[in-house]
């Protein structure tokens, strides 16, 4: 008999055997325990307002919920859902939403915020039937370290580049083109911040480019600069540093909104190449 029910004490290593059994088949690279765990971590995963689908005790179907602030709401974010394939079909993604969103009204929780990839037809349109509206488009990009194309350029005289501690939002908001992702937000990004390096370019001591990567993962998080400093190689450096303190080989830039050309055209020019899409999509509840 399938039961849903919280995985507020459900042991982590369940959840990530149901991970692994779920995703086995999907275009996902293999990931330990330890890095599901970091990554739902960085994106808030409550365990309490988390839910699973269990046949007797073995966690078939789940969604592992993060929880936090987005645009001034106490919102609750996919982290991650998933089915066991032989579970597949029966309706338990569906179920598990149904039943939890009255336990996240009840903790306080306003609105349901995902991404999904723009291809993946069923899941989107799972979502559209339960009442999901696309606020935003994604790209997401990765290379080799090897395929990389950076020119020569180097800063001027009067610009210095050395490793920094995280900015805080309020630093920085003005550099960005558009508020980041999630996952990719100040926020997601405090939460597991020793995993993290920041490079800085600073010009007499004032901040004017910064970039943030995830080394294990080889996610480079943000990267931005100073309207008043673009074009002149500082972002070209900065990306180049950061590539060069990931260990891997394997780079990705996910999440940049698919209406900022800027970004578009300067990882092309660099030969990452284009990966895929996905929908943000956000429902009231």
């Amino acid at each position: 008999m399938i039961t849903i029910k919280s995985l507020k004490r459900i042991d982590f290593e369940i959840i990530y055997n149901a991970f692994a059994k779920a995703f086995a088949d999907y275009e996902v690279l293999p990931l330990s325990s330890d890095q599901i765990l970091q990554m739902v971590t960085r994106r808030g995963f409550d365990p309490e307002l988390s839910f699973g689908a269990f046949d007797d005790n073995e966690l078939v179907s789940f969604t592992l919920n993060g929880i936090g602030n987005w645009n001034g709401k106490n919102t609750a974010y996919d982290t991650g859902t998933g089915t066991v394939k032989e579970y597949r079909g029966k309706g338990l993604a569906k179920k598990i939403f149904q039943d939890s969103v009255p336990v996240l009204k009840e903790n306080g929780i306003s609105q349901y915020l995902l991404e999904v990839l723009q291809h993946n037809d069923k899941a989107v349109n799972l979502y559209r039937n339960q009442g999901f509206e696309v606020t935003r488009e994604f790209d997401y990009f990765t290379a080799d370290k090897s395929d990389l194309n950076f020119v020569n350029v180097k800063l001027n005289n009067d610009l210095e580049i050395k490793e920094i501690n995280i900015p805080d939002y309020n630093m920085v908001s003005s550099f960005l083109d558009f508020e980041p992702s999630w996952q990719n937000s100040f926020d997601s990004i405090y939460r597991t911040f020793q995993s993290f390096k920041s490079i800085g370019v600073f010009n007499d001591n004032k901040l004017v480019g910064y970039g943030i990567t995830e080394l294990n993962s080889g996610d480079i998080t943000q990267l931005a600069v100073h309207k008043e400093y673009r074009r002149k190689g500082v972002g070209t450096i900065l990306l180049k540093q950061l590539i060069d303190i990931i260990p891997g080989e394997s780079i990705k830039i996910i999440n940049t909104e698919k209406d900022c050309t800027s970004i578009k055209s300067f990882l092309k020019s660099i030969n990452f190449k284009p990966a895929g899409s996905q929908f943000e999509m956000i429902k009231s509840l």
